[in-house]
This record gives structure tokens, sequence and C-alpha cells, in this order.
């Protein structure tokens, strides 16, 4: 997931994806605590794409404030 293609979504489904990486962070985290993780390198993107998400969607708020 890039930065571009997020910027086509609308803030609703930015939002929707953002509650699902969410939850999926988290699963990663119990994963981890229980030494069932398969995958480590997992935890590292789906930080970076919330990271991602947030910055688009303060992107689209300050633009949007920008134009009132």
């Amino acid at each position: 997931m890039n930065a571009s293609e997020l910027r086509d979504k609308t803030p609703d489904q930015l939002r929707d994806q953002l509650v699902q990486l969410k939850k999926e962070a988290f699963n990663l985290r119990f994963q981890q605590a229980t030494g069932q993780m398969e995958n480590t390198a997992r935890m590292r993107t789906v930080r970076r794409d919330v990271a991602r998400i947030k910055t688009v969607l303060n992107e689209k708020a300050a633009s949007a404030a920008a134009t009132e």
C-alpha cells in the first residue's frame, strides 16, 4: 500500500481500513506474546500502514479546513 492509493480513497474508507489494521496489529502483538508469530516483518508493515493512513487523513482534514 502506498500513499497515492490512499489519497484516492474517501475518509470513511480510510477510517475503516485503519480499524482493520489496528485489529491486525493487536492480533500480531498477541501472537508475539504467546510465541506463535510466524512473520515478524508483518508487524512493521502494519505499523507503517497505520502511520500512512493517519497522515493521509490529517492531510485531507487540513485541506478541508483550509477551503472553509
